[in-house]
């Protein structure tokens, strides 16, 4: 499922236009977006968790060249499920 598929899901069993479901949809994504950024964490109870974890540096290898590379550290977002969702994608 893309954007474009979720707002046509959330329009139709909502109720509501596709033009309402595409600002709800951003505006949800702006706003994690935001709290990432800012240093927070977003949780959804039952869902999951959105958080920013940070990388250390580290060593690495460059493919084309073989050489040995320093990765400088960085933050990247993660996704931690919840119970109810590992629960409901391990239902068989």
């Amino acid at each position: 499922m893309n954007k474009m598929d979720l707002i046509v899901k959330i329009a139709k069993d909502t109720g509501i236009t596709k033009a309402q479901a595409g600002k709800a949809v951003s505006a949800i994504m702006d706003g994690i977006t935001h709290s990432l950024k800012t240093g927070g964490s977003v949780t959804l109870v039952g869902f999951g968790t959105f958080k920013v974890v940070e990388r250390k540096a580290r060593k690495g290898i460059n493919p084309k060249t073989r050489k040995a590379i320093q990765i400088k550290a960085s933050k990247v977002p993660r996704f931690v499920p919840g119970k109810n969702l590992k629960e409901t994608v391990n239902a068989r």
